[in-house]
Order: C-alpha cells, then structure tokens, then sequence
C-alpha cells in the first residue's frame, strides 16, 4: 500500500489534520488553564451588562444604560456606515482620476498623475490626521463658521438643515429601495429587447424617473411634511438641523480620497487593456468620446478592473480600523472600550476577527458574484 502515491498522499493529509488538531488543542487547553488560575471567567455574557460609557456618534438609540451588546451593535452600525458611503465617493472619484490620467489634455492628465504618486506614497494614519487637524485647527470656530448657504463649517464639523422626524421620511426612503429594484428590472428588460430586436430602450432616464417618483410618491402619501431643522448658533455650538462630526468628515474624506488613487490605477490599467482595436471600431461608426468610454470601453475593460477592486473595497472597510486614532467611535474603539472595563479580551478580539472576516467574505462574494455576470463568455 505504501508504493501507491494515493495512498501516500492521504495519510501526509490525516497527519497534518491530526498535527493542526493536536496543536489547537493545546492552544486551547493552556488558554483556559492561564485565564482560571487568574480567575478570568470566559464566555460571552458580558454582553448583556450594562455598559455605562455613552457613545458620541450613534445611528442607534443609545444610552450608558445599556447594555455592551447594544454598544458593540452601535460601533459595528457606524463602522458599516462610513465604509459604505467611502466606498461610494472612492469608487466616483476613483474613476474620474483614472479616465483623467488618459486624458489627450496635458494638463488634466499631470494633475491626475501627480494626486494619485503624491496620495498613494502616504500612510493613510497620516492622511487621517491631516485631515482631522485642519478640520480642527485650521477651520474657525463655530462663531465664525464659514457658510455656504444653508450649511456651516467649522471646528465642530458640518451644521446643515435636516428634516424633522416623520414618517413619510421613512416611505421617501423605502421608494428609493423600490426605484433601484424597479430600475434594474428595466435595465434586464432593456437587455433582453435589445438581444431579440438589436436596439435596446432607454435606460437612464426611466431609471432618473424611478428615482424621483417613487420616493415622492411615499412621501406625498404620508403627508408631504416639509419642516426642516435648520441649524442655529447657541453658546459654542450649533442647535438643530444635522451635525457631522469633525471625527466622520475626517476618516470619510481619508478614506475616500487615499483608496480613490488605487481604483484610479486599476481603472487605467483596466482601459488600457482593451484592444486599440475596439476603440478604432468605435471612431469608424461615428461615436462620441464619451460614447465610446460609456458603451464600448468600459464594459470589457470590467473583467480587468473587478478582481483588484475587490481588494481596494476589502482594504478599505479594514482600514476604517484605523478611526481611533480619530476619536471616531467605530467597531475597534468600542471594543477597546468594553475590553478595558470587562477584561475580556479574548472574547472581544474574537467577534472584532468574526466581523472583519464576516464583513471580507460578504464584499468578495458579491464582487465575485458580479465579476461572474460581466466576465466575456467564451464559446
């Protein structure tokens, strides 16, 4: 049996499964026999104490009398939030540097090259507390704040009107939700016309129509409220409307602006590989240059582009970490907090490890999952 290489190869694979098992084993059984003779308790129901820290930035109710479950909730809310919305503003600006790098404009094209050498060869911490110091230092008090319009910046962040509580504001949010399913109906609708008669319908501006009369419709149905907190000058703050904290604006904008000049590499690499050709074929039957980017360019250059911005967005949702060195209350600063009170700190890294992984995973099987749907098919 031993001259077979199958069977060779099974028992090296059962020796290392049973080495693996062997030596958690032991990490485990020392880890417990360390934590009881220091009289450390393990397990997870500290998370159902009070807690009795109060969070600054919250998109959950919140108060020090809950519990540190209900706090881990809210860091974990925050820390999906800023990297969702950076995530957006990298991907938009991202493109727009990439698309400029190869502009025929000499200009345009060393101004697009310069930011993404000169971000790019930074730390991003650094960036951040760049950021957060010429939010806190170099803009004016609030009793000076700068204003445009109905919107006010200074050292305690930006001050902007912000509706009053209703609920038609919820209806207005769930008929976005409605347009997006409705506008990607029609965009598969568009497809499958264009694949029967050779000319699809339009796209965007249905898509523009779902957008504005679906969320108007919710909001007309529960009443239509129009009031709006407006933010006023009281003492050394400002009273009403909505504040965004210096903290957010200054990871948002790290955040966004350091990992846009990754994307605008990828995206350059990703239309420069598109045969010269298709381009040439493009000019032949008379499109535009913003036609030939739209329809021709951009859709093959995706099978190139989709694989490395995957690693851009899982970068940044890990780099998002890095907002306590901010005094933003994400996932880690809460954890950190619960962690110095409780002492558990294994349990505490372990579901900070379980999030990130949780979070990593869902990013690569959707951007895996889209890469499928845009990649060429090969007969």
């Amino acid at each position: 049996m031993w001259a077979s290489e199958r069977f060779r190869n099974l028992v090296a694979q059962v020796a290392l499964v049973l080495l693996i098992v062997a030596i958690g084993g032991y990490a485990a059984h020392n880890l417990v026999h360390n934590l009881e003779s220091r009289s450390i308790t393990i397990g997870f129901s500290y998370l159902w104490h009070e807690a009795g820290f109060d969070i600054s930035e919250k998109l959950l109710a919140y108060d020090p009398t809950n519990s540190y479950g209900r706090a881990f909730v809210v860091g974990l809310l925050n820390t999906l939030f800023v990297s969702a919305v950076a995530i957006i503003a990298a991907s938009i600006l991202g493109l727009a540097i990439g698309v400029a790098r190869l502009s025929p404009n000499w200009l345009l094209a060393r101004l697009a090259s310069g930011y993404i050498e000169s971000v790019r060869n930074v730390p991003l911490i650094l960036q951040l507390l760049l950021w957060y110091g010429v939010i806190t230092d170099v803009l004016p008090p609030a009793a000076d704040a700068l204003r445009f319009g109905p919107v006010y910046l200074s050292q305690r962040g930006a001050s902007l009107p912000w509706p009053e509580p209703h609920g038609a504001w919820s209806a207005a949010l769930l008929g976005l939700v409605a347009a997006f399913v409705a506008t990607l109906w029609w965009w598969r609708r568009a497809r499958r016309i264009q694949m029967q008669r050779g000319r699809a319908p339009a796209v965007v501006w249905p898509g523009l129509l779902f957008f504005v009369a679906f969320p108007a419709l919710g909001w007309a149905l529960l009443g239509a409220p129009t009031g709006l907190s407006t933010p006023v000058l009281g003492g050394f703050d400002f009273e009403g409307g909505k504040n965004v904290s210096p903290e957010f604006m200054a990871l948002f904008l790290g955040l966004s602006i350091y990992t846009a000049a990754f994307i605008a590499e990828i995206v350059r690499g990703g239309i420069l590989a598109v045969p010269k050709g298709q381009t040439e074929a493009s000019e032949a039957i008379g499109l535009s240059r913003g036609q030939r980017l739209r329809l021709v360019i951009l859709p093959q250059a995706l099978r190139v582009i989709i694989p490395p911005l995957t690693s851009q967005y899982l970068n940044l949702t890990k780099n998002s970490s890095l907002a306590v060195a901010i005094g933003y209350p994400d996932l880690v600063s809460v954890s950190n907090t619960t962690l110095n009170q409780t002492g558990q700190a294994i349990e505490a890294i372990a579901l900070m490890m379980a999030v990130y992984l949780t979070l990593s995973l869902a990013i690569s099987g959707l951007m895996n999952w889209y890469n499928h749907r845009v990649k060429l098919v090969e007969r």
